[in-house]
């Protein structure tokens, strides 16, 4: 694949960095950098030198979320195509790890959240939003958020609104650490997996997937959560008073 517009790929020592590289528009998720964060994704899992990913996002954003005009005119389908690059984050056999430079927010949080382990940058956000847009949370970020911080924390996300900075989020679980640059810090953190064995990298993250909840692996659970929120966010799309939201924030 190598570099494309939308998403940008490079190998070093045993580890793909992924930058989502769209910086004037705060790398918003469309369809095409969806399909372009897949695309990468699926480079580094066949190409048998790559150990572990690191996901980061170009400028002074790691992603702001979904393209608002594309939400709006997003049905169920649509809804899918725009999760399909996180998700590919979230089912990657590999080590991952997020880079959180600056703003991560909706379907930023999601795509942050996909990752195995985040660093945060000293400006960092943290920030769900769902609320605050007026609609329904997608892409399994009910069940990701109740993973990574316990279901107080994510309720007063979900619910109430809470975000993290960078210190917040490392306080409660949601980022290992705070780093002043957090790709170089996570790019350290992957020399590990980069120096062992491949197929006793792959073979020990697929453990940890199906001995997290015994009985289950946590990809299929992820799944399970995105479908069980996948009707009630297509419903909040469509409602009027999304489309009012919308209209405001098109007028700015």
């Amino acid at each position: 694949m190598g570099s494309s517009d939308l998403v940008e790929y490079r190998v070093d020592d045993r580890v793909a960095l992924i930058t989502v590289n769209d910086p004037d528009r705060r790398n918003a998720v469309t369809d095409a950098m969806s399909a372009a964060l897949r695309a990468a994704v699926d480079e580094a899992e066949s190409d048998t030198g790559v150990h572990a990913v690191v996901v980061t996002g170009a400028g002074k954003a790691f992603c702001a979320g979904a393209d608002l005009s594309a939400l709006g005119a997003a049905a169920e389908e649509g809804l899918l195509r725009i999760y399909d690059g996180f998700m590919a984050i979230a089912n990657c056999t590999l080590p991952t790890v997020a880079a959180v430079n600056g703003a991560a927010v909706g379907a930023g949080l999601n795509l942050a959240l996909a990752a195995d382990v985040r660093i945060a940058g000293p400006h960092a956000m943290f920030d769900p939003r769902f609320q605050k847009l007026g609609i329904h949370p997608g892409g399994g970020a009910t069940w990701m958020l109740q993973r990574a911080i316990g279901p107080q924390a994510a309720r007063a996300a979900l619910l109430f609104g809470m975000r993290f900075d960078a210190d917040t989020a490392v306080a409660h679980g949601l980022a290992l650490k705070v780093a002043d640059d957090p790709v170089g810090a996570a790019l350290e953190l992957a020399a590990g997996p980069a120096s062992a064995p491949r197929e006793v990298v792959l073979a020990t993250k697929a453990s940890m997937r199906a001995t997290a909840v015994p009985g289950s692996v946590d990809s299929d659970l992820h799944e399970l959560a995105l479908r069980i929120e996948l009707g009630p966010q297509a419903a909040s799309i469509a409602s009027p008073e999304f489309a009012a939201r919308l209209a405001a924030a098109q007028r700015r």
